[in-house]
């Protein structure tokens, strides 16, 4: 079972999505993301399989929330610096997790 300090060991924090491309080498359906993660964290990519819900058009400017002290892992062709986290739906098709309020600020911490 899981502690409260290892929950405290993730740092979760708020980005905004600054450009959303196709990823054609994954292995399955996904995106290629920039994140912004504000002054101290600044830019980071990520992969995500998002591509049954979202089109990269709509995805520019949301607001998400992503791991960003896992280590970078290789995806195909991209570093994966940041896990965006999401969920799935009733078919198992990932559904992002975002703040549910525009106040919600740039590199927040998860609390």
């Amino acid at each position: 079972m899981a502690t409260i300090e290892d929950f405290l060991k993730l740092d979760i924090r708020v980005g905004v999505i600054v450009q959303a491309e196709e990823f054609p080498e994954a292995r399955k359906p996904a995106y290629k993301l920039t994140i912004d993660f504000g002054p101290e964290l600044g830019m980071k990519r990520s992969s995500a399989q998002i591509t049954q819900h979202y089109k990269t058009s709509d995805l520019k400017g949301k607001k998400v929330l992503a791991v960003v002290n896992f280590p970078p892992r290789q995806i195909g062709p991209l570093v994966s610096e940041v896990l965006t986290l999401g969920v799935p739906d009733k078919h198992g098709h990932i559904v992002l997790i975002q703040p549910d309020k525009e106040e919600a600020v740039v590199n927040g911490k998860l609390c």
